[in-house]
């Protein structure tokens, strides 16, 4: 391969290594959990081994043929493994990244547990993600939507924090639902000061619990990146388990002693409850994409577009970052976006102050 031991590969992340490839091989390792390995047969009959590999940022797809001897052993690699591989990597085309003179060995604990974590960067803006919905809920004046917030944070935070926001089409990663709740949040908290009749509690506390229901749908086990398909989240959906979530947890909060003496706030405990039900059950806005309900208030109308506008910006970033540039700022379409997309316009950074004079 060259001089250099594996262990002096730079190591980057699956989503890092997309970025850097060329046609030119160059050595870089990454350390990844194998989501499914298959045995597969080319045209001409020959057999290959196809593992598809998986870390906290991306995925992509390793073919091991028949004149490499690592077939056999990557053949007993069951899914789950937790690799490093070392490679002169290359872009080979449509195929993606290619490992070229391959070389792997099983990762410690401390780097499993490292993996799972994601990348230094991903971990702390996931870690200052999560702070801010809390922070954001302890700030909150209504003590019934604060005090349920907190309750949700304190019982699920651990599953909250390794779901995704969906499979495929945006924040589709561990820990993506935190990254997109915490975006829209500060969406929320920003349009809610330039429209202040908005209930500005109500909107935030339908931010937080709007997807809550896929921590079922689309969660990830404690230790791995397989989502497996859980039988709650196939037969009822994320919002019809949002709604028993969020009425499970008011019932527990009515039912603490500190909830005698909301009794005679005004709006009244059933009010609050219905309206933050209707923020989730009518955040997807039309009935052909699955809303059981049409937005009716502001705030719900508010939360589905800031919802809708979250979500298009991360399919953006990541078209962005991952489809082909077809020359003059014009990236290959994606799926599901339905065109090409074209690199934004800079903005001119303001003039910095003038110094004081004394």
């Amino acid at each position: 391969m060259s001089d250099l031991a594996p262990s002096d590969f730079e190591k980057l992340t699956l989503s890092e290594l997309r970025q850097v490839l060329n046609a030119t091989p160059q050595p870089y390792r990454v350390h990844v959990q194998i989501d499914s390995r298959n045995d597969r047969t080319t045209s001409t009959g020959s057999p290959f081994v196809e593992l598809r590999l998986v870390d906290g940022s991306d995925s992509l797809v390793w073919r091991v043929f028949d004149n490499s001897p690592m077939l056999a052993e990557t053949r007993q690699l069951p899914r789950g493994t937790c690799i490093e591989l070392a490679a002169q990597w290359a872009d080979a085309g449509k195929f993606g990244p290619e490992p070229r003179q391959p070389m792997w060995r099983m990762l410690t604990d401390d780097e499993k547990l490292v993996l799972f974590n994601g990348s230094a960067d991903l971990a702390r803006r996931q870690r200052e993600d999560y702070d801010h919905i809390s922070n954001t809920a302890h700030e909150m004046t209504d003590p019934r939507l604060r005090e349920l917030c907190l309750l949700f944070l304190e019982r699920f935070g651990d599953r909250f924090r390794r779901a995704a926001a969906a499979r495929e089409n945006h924040h589709a990663r561990r820990g993506g639902l935190v990254e997109h709740v915490a975006q829209m949040m500060r969406g929320a908290a920003a349009i809610a000061a330039v429209y202040p009749s908005l209930n500005r509690d109500l909107l935030l506390a339908g931010v937080l619990f709007h997807d809550c229901g896929k921590m079922w749908e689309n969660n990830y086990p404690e230790h791995g990146f397989h989502m497996p398909h859980d039988l709650w989240g196939e037969l009822l959906g994320h919002i019809p388990l949002g709604l028993e979530l969020v009425n499970k947890l008011w019932r527990d909060l009515m039912e603490q002693s500190a909830s005698a003496e909301w009794q005679t706030l005004e709006p009244g405990n059933d009010l609050v409850r219905v309206h933050l039900l209707h923020l989730i059950g009518s955040h997807h806005g039309q009935y052909e994409f699955g809303a059981p309900v049409l937005p009716k208030t502001p705030e719900a109308i508010v939360l589905h577009h800031i919802d809708n506008i979250d979500a298009k910006m991360e399919m953006l970033r990541r078209g962005y970052t991952t489809s082909k540039d077809l020359g003059n700022g014009i990236f290959e379409r994606f799926r599901p976006w339905p065109t090409h997309i074209v690199t934004p316009l800079p903005a001119i950074p303001p003039e910095p102050p003038e110094p004081e004079t004394e």
